[in-house]
């Protein structure tokens, strides 16, 4: 809910206050090391920005450090599919919480190649096949949209990430090979990859981030060009998905601690929103073992209890 009061805070202030007393936790957690490009990171980093609807930014720290997004990203090519698509998209991948690790071959087998949810590697791999089958220019179109919505026109692939991405991508691989053997994958399997990992391989800031998801916090127009990405039922569907699987199987924990619908990335980000006010996006590079930014889960939390907003 939204306090009147804490919408007229000195957010700066806050915000200030939670990077000093984040410190203790920015050389916590490990860097992802499974791709060998994302451990070119300094471990200490910590950024913060915070961007409303009516306009006002604040941030904080390494703000303004590109970053690899990594799954972040895969809200903007299920924002794509989805406008494609509409509800026939929840034919080919489901609305639920998987329980089990992102890449878990395991759970794919026993749901006869239909992925849990959008945002596990299996779900993001369907929705990449389903950009690719409906765009004409997929990942170019992806990109300009990217740039369109958070501002930034350089926005662009960090061609090393997304080499490195394509050389160690097996366990993706054999995630599309295998529903390709169950007929939830259409277009070409590499051709899929390769959309896929490259928006993945996406580097923005924080700022760049938390500008990219106001539209999920306005109902699915973006507040600064009023464009309509998604309707607003969409928008909710988004923004529930965001909720219960939007930080993988350690959904209900960041629920339950931060209370922002939100979204994380192995590259250290995490993207959430307040619908009707803001969204904000934190970076430390350091992850739990679930695959989330230790210091950025940390930092919202501590986000929502000094405000006193949060969506419950």
């Amino acid at each position: 809910m939204v306090d009147s009061m804490a919408i007229d805070a000195d957010w700066q202030s806050i915000i200030n206050e939670i990077g000093q007393e984040i410190q203790p936790y920015q050389s916590a957690g490990k860097v992802a090391d499974y791709i060998p490009e994302l451990e070119n990171v300094k471990k200490e980093a910590f950024g913060m920005s915070v961007v409303f609807i009516d306009g006002r930014e604040f941030s904080f720290g390494d703000s303004d450090v590109n970053f690899s997004v990594q799954s972040i990203s895969k809200v903007y090519s299920l924002t794509k599919a989805f406008s494609f698509l509409k509800d026939e998209l929840w034919k080919r991948v489901g609305k639920e919480p998987s329980g089990n690790p992102f890449n878990s071959l395991i759970q794919l087998e026993h749901e006869n190649g239909k992925p849990r949810n959008p945002f596990i590697n299996a779900g993001a791999i369907v929705v990449a096949d389903c950009v690719v089958s409906n765009a004409n220019q997929p990942l170019n179109d992806t990109i300009d949209f990217v740039r369109e919505i958070s501002g930034n026109k350089n926005i662009a692939i960090n061609e090393d990430m997304f080499l490195s991405e394509k050389h160690f991508g097996h366990r993706n691989a054999a995630l599309a090979h295998f529903m390709k053997s169950y007929g939830n994958i259409e277009s070409d399997v590499e051709a899929v990859l390769n959309y896929y990992f490259g928006h993945c391989s996406l580097s923005m800031n924080c700022r760049d981030v938390a500008q990219s998801f106001l539209f999920l916090a306005n109902h699915g127009r973006h507040p600064y060009n009023n464009q309509e990405y998604l309707t607003a039922s969409q928008a909710k569907r988004m923004n529930s998905l965001l909720l219960t699987c939007g930080t993988y199987d350690a959904a209900g924990d960041f629920a339950f601690r931060v209370g922002m619908p939100g979204k994380s990335g192995v590259g250290g980000g995490i993207a959430a929103i307040i619908p009707g006010l803001l969204s904000i996006c934190v970076w430390s590079p350091g992850l739990d073992k679930y695959g989330n930014s230790l210091a950025g889960a940390k930092a919202l939390e501590l986000f929502t209890t000094k405000t006193g907003i949060s969506i419950f």
